[in-house]
C-alpha cells in the first residue's frame, strides 16, 4: 500500500509544479548589453522568470546561474531548479548569462548576474516580490558566478538615469552547490580560462579567489558539495565555509560521500522522485535560517509536500 500512496503524493506535487508560469525570457538590457561584441543570441544576457502558483507565493526570489564551465549552460541546473523553487513559492529567474566560449571574459558575467540581482528588485511590485527578499544560487562555473556576486556586490547608483542601476546587486542569501570558488591551485582549469583568459595577472587570479574576498558583509550561504567529486575539488567549497567562519558570516554545510559533479538535483531529468537530500537540507535552511535572519520569512512548503530521500540537517 506504501507504493500507490507515495505515486500519488508525488503525481499531486508533479500537478503543483505545472501549475507554474514560465513567462518568456526578456535581455537585461533594452538597449544592448555594455560589452556586448555582437546582436546575436550569444551577445544578449536574459532572464527568464518562473512564476510560482499564486496561492502558495512567498514573496521571496532566487536568481539562477546554471554551470557549464562558462562555456555552456546545464539546462538541469537552470529550469530543473526553478521549477524545484515554485514548489516551495519562491519565484525563480533563470539567468543566461554571456560565455568564455563565445569571446567574453571578466568582468562582462559579474555585470550579468548583478544586473539580474538588480533587475528583480526594480520590479519587485510587477512579480508581487519583496525586494529585499532575492537570493542567488549558482552551480559548478555557475557556482562561481554566484560566489562572485556575493564578494563582489555594489550598493548601486542612487542617481543613475537608469533606475535599475540604482539598485543593490548584493543577494541577501546565497547557494552555492559544488561550485567552483577559487582560481588558485584548486580550481576548475576549463572555468578559469574561460573566465580569464590563457595567462590571466596574479591580480586577477586573487581577486576572482572568492575564497580570499569574503568579508563580514558576505551574505548567509548554503555551500554543499560531494567528496566523490573528480571535476571541481571540494577543497573549493571546504576553504569558502572557512573564510565564511571566520568573517563571522552565518551558513549551512554540506558534505555528501556520493555523488558525481553535476547532479543537480539528483538527476538530469526533473524527476521530484529521485531528488537528492540536499534540496530538503537547503529548503530546510531557507525556512529557518531565513525566518531567524528576516531574509526569507514565511517561506511555507505547498499544501501537498514530495518526500525527500533523508539528509542531514544542521542547525
Amino acid at each position: 500500500m506504501i507504493k500507490p500512496a507515495l505515486s500519488l503524493v508525488i503525481l499531486c506535487s508533479s500537478w503543483i509544479i505545472a501549475s507554474a508560469e514560465v513567462l518568456p525570457e526578456f535581455p537585461l538590457w533594452s538597449g544592448g548589453a555594455p560589452g556586448a561584441t555582437g546582436t546575436l543570441p550569444k551577445d544578449i544576457p536574459t532572464l527568464t522568470p518562473y512564476l510560482p502558483d499564486a496561492a502558495n507565493a512567498t514573496g521571496a526570489a532566487i536568481v539562477i546561474c546554471p554551470g557549464g564551465g562558462y562555456g555552456g549552460l546545464a539546462a538541469h541546473e537552470g529550469d530543473g531548479y526553478a521549477r524545484w523553487l515554485n514548489h516551495f513559492g519562491v519565484t525563480a529567474f533563470v539567468l543566461k548569462y554571456r560565455l568564455g566560449s563565445a569571446g567574453y571574459r571578466h568582468p562582462v558575467m559579474l555585470g550579468d548576474a548583478a544586473r539580474a540581482v538588480r533587475t528583480v528588485r526594480a520590479k519587485a511590485d510587477q512579480w508581487k516580490l519583496d525586494p529585499k527578499r532575492v537570493g542567488i544560487i549558482g552551480s559548478s562555473a555557475g557556482g562561481h558566478l554566484a560566489s562572485t556576486l556575493l564578494t563582489h556586490f555594489d550598493a548601486g547608483k542612487p542617481d543613475a538615469e537608469d533606475v535599475i542601476e540604482r539598485q543593490s546587486s548584493r543577494p541577501d542569501v546565497g547557494i552555492l552547490c559544488y561550485a567552483v570558488i577559487t582560481m588558485g591551485p584548486n580550481t576548475h582549469q576549463g572555468s578559469k580560462s574561460n573566465l580569464l583568459g590563457k595567462d590571466p595577472s596574479p591580480e586577477l587570479v586573487e581577486l576572482l579567489s572568492n575564497e580570499k574576498q569574503v568579508t563580514k558583509d558576505t551574505p548567509p550561504c548554503f555551500v554543499w558539495h560531494t567528496w566523490e567529486d573528480k571535476a571541481v575539488k571540494v577543497e573549493n567549497s571546504l576553504d569558502f565555509v572557512t573564510a565564511l567562519q571566520k568573517n563571522g558570516v552565518p551558513y549551512d554545510f554540506h558534505i555528501y560521500q556520493k555523488g558525481a559533479h553535476g547532479l543537480g538535483l539528483g538527476s538530469r531529468e526533473f524527476d521530484p522522485s529521485k531528488w537528492h537530500p540536499w534540496a530538503s537540507d537547503c529548503i530546510y535552511w531557507l525556512k529557518v535560517t531565513g525566518i531567524r535572519q528576516v531574509i526569507i520569512s514565511v517561506l511555507r512548503p505547498v499544501k501537498s509536500s514530495i518526500p525527500f530521500a533523508p539528509g542531514r540537517r544542521t542547525p
